[in-house]
């Protein structure tokens, strides 16, 4: 827990007066969120745009002021978590089953802060399986055609022995691999295919993953891909 507070509350330095922060999801950026509630306290002056409903509930719990993403154009930064990051700066996400929505707020911001502990970084993604969001329309027949890829073990993510359904109202198929050696071109693959509604590879999409380590040390590594 140490770490994610380390990594978490670090991020809190790439924000500034009047920006409009997309706030991430899942147990890291939790810290954030409650940091940036500190310092609203103090006087900063933000607004949030959450990722999920329960960064949304947590936001508010905190004080801060949100947005909806239906009234922005572009967001200034966003800070997230993410289940896998590589050396290529591509993510896995979606373990905290947001992932459409922390894409798609993640696709207009200036800037995509990551943070994550020293467990998360590794060379090759695909050890944690690759969460699929798909509609529950027809949902076993997705399946069937991620099957058919090849190498590839899709499974319905339940929760209380139901389906898992996500904030907007899909299933979630959990992809398990042994290696994802080419995430950008699995991307693509996986979206072409009709009732997948987006996937958990972020291909090259952060600028900066900030790593807090079991030593209490802080790494900080840039995209300059």
């Amino acid at each position: 827990m140490e770490s994610k507070k380390l990594a978490g509350e670090k991020a809190v330095e790439y924000i500034k007066d009047g920006m409009i922060v997309g706030l991430g999801t899942g147990s890291t950026v939790y810290w954030t969120i409650l940091k940036i509630g500190e310092l609203i306290k103090q006087g900063l002056k933000i607004h949030g745009v959450p990722t999920s409903k329960d960064t949304e509930q947590l936001a508010v719990k905190m004080g801060i002021p949100l947005l909806n993403l239906s009234e922005l154009s572009k967001i200034d930064l966003t800070i997230d978590g993410a289940d896998e990051v590589n050396p290529r700066f591509d993510l896995i996400k979606g373990g905290g089953g947001a992932l459409l929505r922390e894409k798609m707020i993640a696709s207009i911001s200036e800037r995509f802060v990551v943070v994550a502990d020293e467990t998360k970084y590794v060379t090759t993604l695909g050890k944690f399986p690759l969460p699929v969001e798909v509609t529950q329309f027809g949902w076993e027949i997705t399946k069937k055609q991620i099957e058919r890829m090849g190498q590839i073990n899709p499974q319905l993510r339940l929760k209380d022995n139901a389906p898992y359904i996500t904030d907007n109202g899909n299933f979630i198929l959990d992809c398990y691999m042994n290696t994802i050696e080419k995430p950008e071109v699995l991307s693509v693959q996986l979206n072409m295919i009709p009732g997948v509604v987006e996937n958990g590879l972020f291909v090259n999409m952060a600028d900066t993953v900030i790593i807090g380590g079991s030593n209490g040390e802080i790494e900080i590594k840039h995209n300059t891909i």
